[in-house]
């Protein structure tokens, strides 16, 4: 067996992963200096595995080489690959919106929120001042706006199947956000995670009170979430997977064993230790060696 494993990964709708494609890759892998064993297809059209020794920084080199297909690329070690734990981040990754943005749209002051939350994620902007900024400027918006937006949430794709094929390995599965725990318990549920935790807004006669319940769970409290979990389970934060679009998710995406950047934002993408710019969330899956008829669909 090899050391390593390099997988390529596509967009699963197109299934536009080519044999072609994975010549390139081997060619590249090759140039680099590695030895490339044969190719071994997670599912046609869509995920490959190319097992290699040598150098592991291939990632470059193969992306390069491939940079006008829409093809995912992830380098890691081939021991320990299948992971017992599964941290997500919730918005922009587990559903593909932002929640307090949709509230503010509710408002009308939708725009005005909107930038404060891209800003934050970009890691332009202190987290907590700028949950407390958006949540004070939602003051008095009543509960019934809350339950009303719920029927916005947008399951990213994938999602549902990452859930119920790990779990259904035995892994664990957590749901740690910046955002609510209204929203975070209604996705919980909603797709079978084992565990949720958020920030609580602070209510008062029916209405949100523009308060943010303390502590403020960010970036710190994500990754503490990880080592806690990790711990509670007799494993290693090496035995996790972890995936996240913003910048408060960084923490969580460098101290597990396998840290996704999820269509992030630069700064997130460039830092974390695999990227997914192509593929939905079954490329969680694949990285870890899932096969697609080892799949299990769910709800």
């Amino acid at each position: 067996m090899m050391d390593n494993i390099l997988t390529l990964i596509g967009e699963p709708t197109d299934a536009a992963l080519t044999a072609e494609d994975v010549t390139t890759a081997i060619a590249a892998v090759r140039e680099a200096g590695g030895t490339v064993g044969a190719a071994d297809w997670l599912a046609p059209g869509i995920a490959c595995d190319l097992p290699f020794d040598g150098p592991r920084d291939v990632v470059g080199p193969a992306r390069a080489a491939l940079s006008d297909r829409p093809v995912d690329i992830v380098a890691q070690p081939t021991q320990g690959r299948r992971k017992q734990l599964l941290v997500a981040d919730m918005e922009s990754t587990i559903i593909e919106n932002e929640m307090l943005d949709e509230l503010a749209t509710v408002c009308g002051i939708g725009e005005a929120i909107a930038d404060i939350t891209a800003r934050a994620m970009a890691g332009e902007l202190d987290f907590e001042g700028a949950i407390k900024e958006r949540v004070a400027m939602l003051k008095g918006l009543g509960e019934g706006a809350l339950e009303d937006s719920l029927g916005t949430i947008r399951i990213t794709s994938g999602a549902t199947t990452l859930v119920a094929t790990m779990r259904g390995s035995g892994a664990y599965c957590a749901l740690v956000s910046g955002g609510f725990e209204f929203y975070t318990g209604w996705v919980r549920r909603r797709l079978g995670f084992d565990y949720d935790q958020a920030n609580r807004l602070a209510i008062e006669d029916g209405a949100l009170s523009g308060g943010v319940g303390e502590p403020i769970l960010g970036r710190d409290a994500k990754r503490e979430a990880l080592l806690r979990l990790s711990a509670e389970r007799g494993i290693q934060a090496a035995d996790a997977i972890t995936v996240g679009d913003g910048a408060n998710d960084l923490a969580m995406l460098e101290t597990a064993g396998m840290g996704v950047a999820f269509r992030a934002k630069p700064i997130v993408a460039e830092r974390a230790r695999a990227r997914i710019d192509h593929g939905d969330l079954t490329a969680l899956l694949y990285i870890q060696g899932y096969r697609r008829e080892e799949f299990i669909d769910g709800a």
